[in-house]
């Protein structure tokens, strides 16, 4: 390729354009730019690249050529789950989110963004509704990031610094609540029962101390089961003056007692179940809803959308203690907040509008009927046990597959040829469990799809 190449799709290289640049800046060449960087560091010649696409046509070509290699979750028979799952999208929450002054609106104030304000505020009525709380903050990046930053709330109201966190809880999620609180807050394991996989009780109380801010777990668990202890958790924790934080999954709540309700004082978790696609891990979006103790609002670091009168007679919508925040404080914010999932958010709200709390319980009911019609099919199968952990559960539970004598990574290779998306491996996170595999049953699962995964399992099993 000639150094004088001028490529259609790169910015300024046409050699002409590059020179007047360079005459402006007082520079030589390009080479002044990379002088502070050492030879050794330096590429030496042209890149091995291959040949420059020159039309439009050409590289649409390519590019489509790349992507008809993918394989999606709605192309495959999918049962993954593990905190991205398949449940159905309506149409018109794609609809409403690819709107352009929704889907173009990355900040604004309300006198300019009235709307995207109203929305925003009618996504955390609804939310606080399905929480059975009085605030929901504006959505965070993701989950993991509202998990974090509700365990560093409850870490600034009780002027503690230890976290006492299920062993059961997502790796993925853990991984990133240690990243969140280093390195101002220590996370502490604590251990559960072998075979119902329900918080060691014994293990909470030993490890509580004066120093325990908050004693965190997820419900349903990441591995699928209902923690039913969750009254006698919260109590444990309360008794030794720490708070209680449970990670929750939205789409459970039609049918499961909502965490505040049995003594959490802060629910935290992902909206990717309502009315988010999978994409390539999820559109996502995390939550926090508590009470509207001054105390506990005081501590959101992110937005919080009210309603009030104005001199008008009309209502306006804005934010609520605005001084909170680090848009107001920057660098003597409690937490800094920037970008905010706040198009997943209009989408949630979409999604319960339309189901309403009738179509929240059906959607409850219809997968845990799925998971308990899955259990008793896999289960038939020939060296496979089920579950490998847990008693209750709502949309997934662990699969053994120790009595194949398969590893999950080769059954799930061999579903995938047969078109079906297996579950999640979860023999190196939790080791304890064996050859195991999360397996997720939404909505959209039918009763021949979970026939149909029996009978290629029953296929693949087969010595």
């Amino acid at each position: 390729m000639s150094e004088k190449f001028v490529h259609p799709y790169i910015p300024n290289s046409v050699p002409e354009v590059q020179a007047e640049m360079l005459k402006s800046i007082g520079a030589k060449d390009i080479e002044e730019f990379f002088a502070p960087i050492p030879e050794a560091l330096r590429v030496k010649g042209l890149l091995d690249l291959p040949k420059p696409f020159l039309s439009e046509a050409s590289l649409k070509r390519h590019v489509e050529g790349i992507l008809s290699k993918n394989r999606t979750g709605g192309e495959l028979l999918c049962f993954l789950g593990g905190g991205c799952w398949n449940h159905y999208v309506p149409a018109v929450c794609d609809e409403v989110n690819g709107r352009s002054e929704f889907l173009t609106a990355y900040a604004g104030e309300p006198y300019e963004d009235h709307g995207r304000f109203q929305a925003l505020f009618e996504y955390e009525s609804l939310m606080a509704e399905l929480l059975d709380v009085d605030v929901v903050n504006v959505p965070t990046y993701d989950g993991s990031q509202a998990a974090g930053t509700a365990l560093r709330m409850a870490g600034r109201i009780t002027a503690r610094d230890e976290v006492l966190a299920a062993d059961t809880t997502s790796p993925d999620r853990l991984s990133a609540i240690r990243g969140y609180l280093h390195p101002d807050m220590k996370v502490t394991l604590v251990g559960h029962d072998p075979k119902s996989g329900l918080m060691d009780r014994a293990d909470l109380a030993a490890k509580t101390t004066g120093r325990t801010a908050a004693v965190y777990f997820e419900n349903p668990s990441y591995l699928g089961f209902i923690e039913t202890a969750g009254r006698e958790i919260a109590d444990a924790a309360h008794a030794k003056g720490a708070l209680c934080v449970v990670y929750a999954d939205p789409s459970s709540l039609g049918v499961l007692t909502p965490p505040g309700r049995y003594g959490a004082d802060l629910t935290c978790g992902d909206i990717q179940s309502l009315g988010l696609h999978m994409h390539m891990g999820g559109a996502r979006g995390g939550f926090i809803g508590g009470s509207d103790d001054l105390k506990f609002i005081e501590e959101y670091p992110s937005r919080l959308f009210g309603i009030a009168p104005t001199s008008h007679r009309e209502w306006g919508f804005g934010d609520v203690a605005w001084e909170r925040t680090s848009f107001a404080k920057r660098e003597n914010g409690k937490e800094f907040v920037g970008t905010a999932a706040a198009l997943w958010g209009i989408t949630a709200a979409v999604y319960l509008s339309l189901m309403g709390p009738a179509g929240m319980k059906e959607l409850g009911t219809a997968c845990m009927g799925r998971t308990a019609y899955a259990m008793k099919k896999l289960g038939a199968v020939e060296g496979v046990r089920v579950p490998a952990i847990g008693g209750a559960f709502f949309k997934e539970f662990p699969v053994n597959f120790d009595g194949t004598g398969r590893t999950v990574e080769e059954i799930n290779k061999a579903l995938l040829e047969k078109g079906i998306l297996g579950g999640h491996d979860l023999s190196k996170a939790f080791p304890a469990l064996g050859q195991s595999a999360l397996y997720a049953f939404t909505e959209v699962v039918t009763q021949d799809d979970i026939d149909t995964l029996a009978d290629a399992l029953a296929e693949v099993t087969a010595r």
